[in-house]
């Protein structure tokens, strides 16, 4: 059963109960369809249109295609939050998606979403989305596209990318979040030349919400934990541990120096990690009991790209069990193809003991 509150009581309590040991998932909640393959359930999945087709109807057809899009994924991801909100605490847990207002930042439509009545009724119809997710304990966020570069050394990608987070932040503002450290969750990586230097260049150019609710996650090829660590006095770091993996060619352990100075870095809230795999058809041949060896797989001449690619389930036994020692200290988000199928068949193991 699900339990509401009034838009007074937002500011009692945003953080999730940080004694629960969460596992969740990204973005879309999926089942088998009758031949097995994995599918979107439509009601609890947004939609969208292209700007292709939006160019050539009339403005006022346009907006109103925009528009009744976008009121759609407002409920569809309601409709998500509440039936995540129906699973066990451990589960509740949950990454929304970015697609939920088609063009917000994009030239020639900001006008539109900008008017002070849109932005009334968009706090209006984001506003039960928040309530929800905090009267059921459910932990939300964000991860804007690849796109967002704060630290690019180019002036007019760091003001679009700006934007870009801030559209994120008006989304959680209107859900009631941001209001205090980490209470809410939008993750970027450091991506651009500039590396950390451009992350502290834009800090102070950042909404409150937006400085509230920003991590910084390491990558693949370039900034790694060091990286992301060395801005911890501004920016807790989300732990990709298969970026790590990809980057360093080791398996980190959860009493390594660098994963404490991760959980330092969120100030007392229950840290987010990221959890992947390579993919099944890449390491078709590999045992699932048995951990893969980076170094050998390099020098049999596997790529860091095709290795860093997301699996559709975690089908690697031995990698789960060393991704599942860090749920102690760590909320575990999981990033594969098969969304909550994945997440909710490596919750079943550790709920059966198997780490």
């Amino acid at each position: 059963m699900l339990h509401y509150i009034s838009y007074l009581s937002l500011w009692a309590f945003t953080l999730t109960n940080q004694s629960i040991k969460r596992i969740g998932f990204a973005c879309k909640f999926s089942e088998l369809n009758s031949k097995g393959e994995i599918c979107s359930i439509k009601e609890l999945n947004t939609g969208g249109t292209t700007h292709a087709w939006v160019k050539r109807q009339t403005r006022s057809a346009a907006e109103e295609k925009v528009l009744d899009v976008s009121k759609q994924n407002i409920i569809h991801t309601h409709n998500l939050v509440k039936k995540v909100a129906t699973l066990q605490p451990e589960l509740r847990m949950v990454r929304l998606t970015s697609d939920m207002l088609p063009f917000y930042t994009m030239d020639g439509w900001q006008e539109f979403w900008q008017d002070k009545s849109m932005q009334d009724n968009l706090a209006r119809w984001f506003e039960p989305i928040g309530e929800t997710a905090r009267a059921n304990d459910v932990r939300l966020s964000f991860h804007p596209d690849q796109f967002v570069v704060l630290a690019s050394d180019r002036e007019e990608v760091v003001n679009k990318s700006i934007e870009e987070f801030e559209y994120h932040c008006d989304m959680v503002r209107w859900m009631g979040y941001g209001k205090s450290f980490q209470d809410f969750k939008v993750n970027v990586h450091i991506s651009g030349r500039k590396g950390p230097q451009g992350i502290r260049d834009v800090y102070n150019r950042l909404s409150p919400e937006a400085r509230n609710t920003l991590t910084l996650e390491n990558e693949e090829y370039t900034h790694g934990l060091l990286d992301c660590l060395s801005l911890s006095d501004l920016v807790p770091t989300v732990m990709d541990i298969h970026h790590n993996w990809i980057r360093e060619g080791q398996y980190i352990q959860p009493n390594d120096a660098l994963v404490q100075r991760v959980i330092d870095s969120w100030r007392g809230v229950r840290p987010t990690m990221h959890y992947s795999i390579s993919r099944e058809d890449v390491l078709g041949e590999h045992s699932a009991t048995r951990l893969p060896d980076h170094g050998a797989l390099i020098a049999e001449g596997y790529s860091k790209q095709k290795l860093r690619a997301h699996s559709d389930y975690y089908w690697n036994d031995a990698v789960n069990q060393w991704a599942l020692t860090f749920i102690d200290n760590f909320d575990i988000m999981c990033e594969s193809k098969a969304k909550n199928l994945a997440s909710f068949k490596l919750f079943e193991r550790y709920k059966n003991g198997n780490i």
